[in-house]
């Protein structure tokens, strides 16, 4: 892979600038006309230098006198040069830097817009970590060489000029530039060619890293109570140390080929001064001609390092370019249809299950897919409660992801008020069907912030409804600030329980026809969580949801107007929570099993109010 890498990376790399210059044209166009510019003009540099020196100074120590005309004429010469030298530079740095961060801000939403088009079963398969590194790092990678590619083709330009100039001035310093400048950049096709496995390395190193500490921080509770601190930093100083050594090969490589990379004009310097000492000896050419190509060649040193900046970054722009793209190309993404639901009604929805089937897709494409969920149908009325309740396992998260199409089913239809959700518009469905998640999620940000969403015509006083709906009204209006209230990352200010009820009030501010909570209120205490339901199942604006429930609380159960019962992925049973009770063992062992445990959760809820070493422990009521 890595000798494959090397023979292509140019081209490869190559194709990738190319692309850019296609997106930016204009801002191309614009940094490399500054760029051409200063060539052009170090060109002249050169040869106004030579002229002062061989036409000015040279008579002048002859003479032993300074001619103050010709001596203001290429002072004037001189300055005017590098003035528009200046404006060469300005032009260039503006413009590429420009294009720099336009495309990586471009690319960066690309990205983003496609972890957002692409299934849960992508993100499934890639880690947090890989795809920050994607949308961060690997943007920022790929067009990297963007900021010196600029320079790079004006100083190409240059190069043909001064070859053209050499050539024109004598043909034995001529072909001195004909042995420097070819093999100045054969060294740097070598040098891109070896650094293209360094660089590939290195980045995908960067990602995981990236992975293994946003992997630790993310699960700092479970590190700490299970005692894995050193554990962790040992695997994080792992691959760090991993990282290390691959851009300290990279550092080497760098340290070898920058002096040799520095060298060659410098050569070609010397190369001039003997040749072009003979040649002035034999008088073919002339002390100004000769301290013209010398003085050129002494700043074309720095300019020709702009080649080697871009075929050095180039396999680290080709490595950047490869993991971005694999975002970009990736299928599985669900389009939505053009089907709208009369977004004036304010009746609940009718959600049908018909036949539906669902498998996982598997971590590699050859192998078979996990079957979850096969031959399921049940209804949700229109305005009813029905409840989700099975082991663990049976597929009900699956069943609720389904029903607001965070995945689709292999086969089958899901409909809401009889239309199927694929072919609803994304802003219908989200206006129709709100989930609440078992894991609730708030973000770094206010209370107001987290309810309200930037949602269009939700105020403050549909906010506090929502919040009183959910049952949360009480404890935002005991904090600091209310609705300003900062709630930290993840809502690390708040309880559990505070937490569901805040995400709780998020769904319910957009007023949802119908509303699915997988679980979402089990960390609330059981008289506010049957306080929650009453008021969902009979809000004060008389306008309720249907729910689809996912419940493990006898009480919960009991309050839903059916019960669908599921084992390993099949619904087993249905009826009210009474006759499952009586009919089925099965049911009955389960709800028996979460009653007894919820028992012994109050309990020890109980002891632990009442015992002053757990005294500062906070109770969700």
């Amino acid at each position: 892979m890595a000798s494959g890498t090397s023979r292509d990376v140019l081209g490869r790399g190559l194709r990738v600038l190319g692309r850019a210059i296609r997106e930016q044209p204009r801002i191309f166009a614009v940094a490399v006309s500054g760029s051409v510019l200063f060539g052009l003009l170090v060109i002249a540099s050169a040869y106004v230098v030579g002229g002062v020196v061989g036409d000015v100074v040279v008579p002048a120590v002859e003479r032993g006198e300074v001619a103050r005309g010709a001596l203001a004429l290429a002072a004037t010469a001189l300055f005017g040069i590098s003035v528009l030298r200046v404006v060469g530079i300005f032009g260039r740095r503006l413009g590429a830097g420009y294009m720099q961060y336009r495309l990586q801000a471009a690319y960066r939403r690309r990205v983003t817009r496609r972890y957002l088009e692409l299934p849960l079963a992508w993100h499934h398969r890639n880690s947090t970590g890989t795809l920050l590194s994607n949308a961060n790092s690997d943007v920022e990678a790929a067009w990297y060489p963007i900021a010196p590619l600029p320079f790079a083709v004006g100083t190409l330009v240059m190069l043909v000029g001064a070859v053209a100039s050499l050539f024109f001035t004598d043909w034995a310093l001529a072909l001195v530039g004909l042995a420097v400048f070819p093999a100045l950049f054969a060294l740097n096709v070598v040098y891109s060619r070896r650094m293209a496995p360094r660089q590939a390395r290195a980045q995908r190193l960067r990602a995981e890293v990236s992975g293994i500490a946003h992997e630790s921080f993310d699960g700092a509770l479970v590190v700490k109570t299970m005692g894995r601190e050193a554990q962790e930093t040992a695997r994080f100083a792992s691959r760090a140390g991993e990282l290390r050594d691959a851009l300290i090969s990279v550092g080497r490589l760098r340290g070898v080929f920058d002096p040799m990379l520095e060298t060659l004009p410098s050569l070609g310097t010397l190369a001039v001064l003997v040749v072009g000492a003979l040649r002035l000896r034999e008088g073919a050419i002339t002390v100004t001609e000769l301290v013209s190509v010398a003085f050129l060649f002494t700043v074309l040193a720095f300019p020709v390092r702009a080649i080697g900046w871009v075929l050095a970054e180039l396999p680290r722009s080709v490595a950047g370019w490869d993991r971005v793209r694999r975002v970009l190309d990736a299928t599985g993404e669900m389009p939505y249809g053009t089907t709208t639901l009369d977004p004036a009604t304010r009746e609940p929805a009718t959600l049908a299950f018909d036949d539906v089937h669902f498998a996982y897709e598997p971590a590699e494409a050859h192998l078979p897919g996990a079957q979850v969920l096969g031959e399921v149908t049940f209804t949700v009325p229109a305005g009813k409660t029905v409840a989700l309740v099975g082991p663990t396992g049976a597929g009900k998260s699956t069943i609720a992801s389904l029903a607001v199409r965070l995945v689709d089913p292999g086969a089958g239809r899901i409909t809401l008020d009889g239309v199927d959700v694929r072919e609803l518009t994304a802003a219908s469905l989200a206006a129709t069907a709100a989930l609440v998640a078992q894991v609730p999620f708030v973000f770094d940000d206010t209370v107001r912030a987290n309810i309200a969403l930037d949602r269009a015509g939700i105020g403050d006083d549909e906010v506090w409804a929502a919040l009183r709906l959910a049952e949360a009204d009480g404890f935002v209006a005991a904090l600091p600030d209310g609705l300003d209230t900062m709630v930290g990352e993840r809502g690390t200010s708040l309880s559990g329980g505070q937490r569901q009820r805040l995400t709780l009030a998020r769904a319910l501010a957009g007023r949802p026809r119908l509303l699915v909570l997988d679980d979402a209120t089990s960390a609330v205490d059981p008289r506010v969580e049957a306080a929650i339901l009453a008021g969902l199942r009979a809000p004060a604006d008389g306008a309720p949801a249907s729910i689809l429930v996912v419940a493990y609380r006898r009480a919960t159960i009991a309050l839903a107007d059916e019960v669908i019962y599921v084992e390993q992925g099949r619904v087993v049973a249905r009826g009210t929570h009474t006759e499952l009770l009586s009919t089925v063992p099965g049911y009955a062992d389960l709800v028996t099993a979460y009653e007894q445990a919820e028992q012994e959760r109050e309990q020890n809820r109980t002891y632990d109010e009442v015992t002053p070493l757990t005294s500062g422990l906070e109770v969700d009521r």
